[in-house]
């Protein structure tokens, strides 16, 4: 699998490209760097990788601006968007999800964490892939409430007016949408959202469901309080 998959590095410490380059590599992945957001943007439009690991704090573009404007280019919805960061869940890592980030890796970096949690996204991002591949015509579009889920062109339409969620807010309405009234857990929706193997914080989810609401209304999604989530017509 590695030595088929490109990551774009966005970093403007060099030391930092450097020595994440380094052990990227040696596992086999083809590597790119970019020291800010404009350039990673050129650089991703260009080689479309299939991961994308960004910091956070940069000149000119931030990352969380970064993301926003990388999630905004249809060739990149497969792309998995992870953050470098060694600042607080309050912001860095709720900021990131918001702006359609897959997930966070903490600085400092320990090499076998890194290889480990980027194997796991990597892992994630190809069944997603191969499901969306082998996915029929049929099982494509969810309609109901007003709410059409077009999975073939990553797109929702709601009340006829389409919109293109980021991939983590598409995937999460996808499942609950699949069956209405039905209460997903939080466990179940990390596992078929995330993957078992990728660790997010505990307010992702709460994150991606208060986003969902703005967008197609807050009376579609139901709070199970201590239990989960259900979509209702």
């Amino acid at each position: 699998m590695s030595d088929e998959k490109k990551i774009l590095l966005v970093d403007d410490e060099i030391d930092i490209l450097e020595f994440v380059s380094y052990n990227l590599e040696r596992e086999g992945f083809k590597v790119y760097t970019a020291q800010n957001g404009k350039d990673a943007i050129r650089i991703a439009e260009k080689k479309n990788p299939d991961l994308i690991i960004l910091d956070v704090m940069m000149p000119e573009m931030d990352g969380i601006i970064t993301c926003e404007e990388l999630r905004k280019i249809p060739s990149l919805k497969n792309t998995v968007i992870a953050f470098l960061t060694a600042r607080g869940e309050d912001y860095s890592q709720i900021a990131g999800f918001e702006a359609g980030a897959d997930d966070y890796i903490t600085k400092p970096i320990r090499p076998k964490v890194l290889i480990s949690r980027v194997k796991a996204l990597l892992k994630r991002s190809t069944i997603i892939e191969d499901e969306e591949k082998t996915t029929t015509n049929t099982n494509n579009t969810i309609t109901i409430g007003g709410i059409t889920i077009d999975r073939e062109r990553y797109m929702i339409s709601v009340d006829e007016k389409e919109m293109i969620l980021p991939r983590k807010e598409f995937e999460l309405l996808s499942l609950l949408a699949s069956k209405p009234g039905k209460v997903f857990t939080r466990e179940e929706i990390y596992a078929s959202v995330w993957g078992e193997q990728v660790v997010v914080g505990d307010r992702t989810i709460d994150v991606h469901i208060r986003k969902l609401r703005e967008k197609i209304g807050e009376n579609h999604i139901k709070t199970l309080k201590g239990i989960g989530y259900k979509f209702v017509d």
